[in-house]
Formats: C-alpha cells, structure tokens, sequence
C-alpha cells in the first residue's frame, strides 16, 4: 500500500538592504528555512553568485540531503542484518555545471562514507549494504543525476 507524506517548510528572504531587487548586485541573498518545532537554518547563495560564504546554499543542502537520507536508509539496514554501525561520517562531493546562459545542474554526486563497525566480521555485509541503501533512498530516487557511492568501512 503506497503513502504519501507531506512536507512543509518556509523560506524568508532577508536581504533586502531597502532597495529590493533593483538591480542584480542592489540585494543580500540571505534567507532563513523555518519548519514547524525546528530550528532555523541560514542560508545564502553559493560565493560565485554574489552570496555569503557564511550560509548554507542549495547546493551544499542538496548533498547533505542526499547523504543524510543514505546514512538514515544505511543504519536501519544494518540495524536489521546485526551490523553494529559504532562511527559514521560522510565527506559527499558534486559538480555542478553552468551553462553559458547562466543556469546549470548538477552531472553528479558521490557519496564518501566512512564506517567504522563493532567487529571484523561485519566489514564485508557493511560494505555489501551501501547499494541496499542507495536503492532505497528517496532523495537518490527523485534526483535526475547519478549518484554514486565510495564507502569505506573499519573497526
């Protein structure tokens, strides 16, 4: 039986420096991501589109929404095969290419994941689990661009 669940957050642009969008170096591109019974989340655009390299901007969001719905998929995987997950740290890199018109996407992403389990012997089903998890993903599912998987597991 198929389930849908909703989602609602909030976006609120606070860069207006009084001029509004005037012209395209006149505004700040500062926002704030709310969600109901969580904490705000500052965002800007990336330093090459004029934001701030302070803030979170939607492509650096978009690989940690990609690597934490892995991580998430990855520890109910291994929690159900008795795999012992003790660390876990993922270092996800993507390439975005820009088009001379201005706009872009990203070709692709590649998870890095760094396991570290309880016993030698889980190293080899740890590893195995990582393309369990990918199928399983939805954020993987819904992008356009593959998105690959490098994991590493020790004890």
């Amino acid at each position: 039986m198929s389930k849908n669940h909703t989602y609602h957050v909030s976006i609120k642009w606070t860069g207006n420096r009084g001029e509004g969008t005037t012209k395209y170096d006149a505004y700040d591109r500062s926002y704030t991501i709310s969600a109901a019974n969580k904490i705000d989340v500052l965002g800007s655009a990336d330093a090459p589109f004029l934001g701030d390299i302070t803030k979170y901007n939607p492509e650096d969001l978009l690989l940690a929404s990609l690597s934490s719905c892995h991580m998430l998929w990855y520890f109910h995987l291994c929690a159900d095969a008795g795999v012992i997950v003790i660390d876990y740290t993922d270092n996800p890199t993507g390439i975005l290419t820009q088009n001379e018109t201005g706009s872009g996407a990203f070709s692709e992403v590649t998870l890095n994941p760094i396991v570290k389990v309880k016993e030698n012997s889980m190293i080899e089903k740890a590893i195995e689990l990582h393309e369990k998890a990918h199928k399983c993903c939805f954020i993987a599912n819904s992008v356009n661009f593959p998105v690959g998987n490098n994991p590493s597991c020790s004890i």
